[in-house]
């Protein structure tokens, strides 16, 4: 997947990709839909820092999930 190019494809696959690792409960608040390309960029940066790291503290998990609603339409 080349994750160079925005597209709402992109877009689900990372939001998607993000709530699976951090085995986010509430995932139907975080839909793909509520993110559009003007935050494509953050959102692929955070998405790159999810994927590099395998733990997680709660702080940090927090931190992603305000990030992400930061981040919505």
């Amino acid at each position: 997947m080349d994750l160079s190019v925005k597209s709402s494809e992109n877009i689900e696959f990372m939001i998607e990709q993000i709530t699976t690792k951090l085995r986010m409960v509430n995932v139907g608040a975080i839909k793909p839909d509520h993110f559009g390309e003007a935050s494509y960029e953050d959102l692929r940066d955070l998405y790159e820092m999810v994927q590099r790291k395998s733990h997680f503290s709660p702080s940090e998990m927090q931190a992603i999930a305000e990030e992400l609603g930061n981040l919505r339409k």
